[in-house]
């Protein structure tokens, strides 16, 4: 009985620190904007960085968001700016030169994060590119849902986007544009983060060393190939799960994919 007393306050102060550990609240990043972002859960620290037209919420609704937090690991999310809660600034110059890299490589800083694995859905791994080429404390990636097509500077879908969200008439994207007024969302923002959108080199992936992950719906062909993005890394390998580029993410063999990648 003595033991079992003595043992009480431990688990209690373990407990506590489980607990400390999940925070959210705003990080004031390099140019005063004001970036929204959310910790859960202890362990090896595993950022998220959602896709185009949504924001951190999104991987809320996914299995991996809670599988990841049940196998022990650290689960950052952020809205990147121009999305979500987090400031939308209406200058080009405020999205461009890497701003959202630099957005989480500063707020990682500001947790104390010195290693971490990151990753990415749609144009969220188009920042994870980014990602690994600027910052050296990753030591995982994976990218979901894109090809390469992202690694050409004039890539034709990023400016169709832009030209769209900018108000040209672009009938294949007339959806698109409705959805975001109908959603009250940031048009002006979004259009703007497809101007400034970054792209990496092919030269530049080849150097990456760390171990990549590249996963895509089986009916996922809207960002090129997925296969071919995967030959680009020295260490990479390719998985493939059901569904086309808006549901493949939520399905429980994304996570399992992700989880025994994250696990080797």
């Amino acid at each position: 009985m003595k033991k079992l007393l003595l043992l009480i306050p431990a688990i209690l102060f373990t407990l506590l620190l489980v607990a400390q550990t999940d925070t959210s609240g705003y990080y004031t990043s390099f140019d005063g904007a004001k970036i929204w972002y959310e910790v859960k859960g202890a362990g090896q620290p595993v950022l998220l960085v959602h896709g185009f037209i949504v924001n951190s919420s999104t991987w809320k609704k996914a299995a991996l968001y809670s599988d990841l937090q049940k196998a022990g690991y650290k689960v950052i999310t952020i809205d990147l700016r121009g999305n979500g809660l987090s400031d939308k600034p209406h200058e080009a110059a405020s999205y461009a030169n890497d701003a959202e890299a630099k957005d989480i490589m500063g707020l990682l800083t500001s947790l104390g994060i010195n290693k971490y694995q990151v990753i990415g859905y749609s144009r969220g791994s188009i920042i994870t590119a980014r990602l690994l080429v600027l910052d050296k404390r990753i030591q995982k990636a994976v990218l979901g849902g894109m090809g390469t097509d992202f690694t050409n500077p004039e890539w034709p879908r990023r400016i169709m986007f832009y030209r769209a969200l900018s108000g040209d008439s672009i009938p294949e994207l007339k959806g698109v544009v409705e959805y975001v007024q109908k959603s009250g969302l940031d048009q002006k923002a979004l259009a703007l983060l497809q101007k400034e959108q970054p792209s990496t080199s092919k030269e530049a992936l080849a150097k990456v060393q760390q171990p990549i992950l590249v996963i895509c719906g089986t009916e996922d062909s809207d960002n090129g190939s997925a296969a071919a993005l995967a030959k680009l890394f020295p260490h990479a390998t390719l998985a493939a799960v059901p569904g086309n580029h808006n549901n493949a993410a939520s399905t429980p063999q994304f996570s399992e994919a992700i989880l025994e990648f994250l696990k080797r």
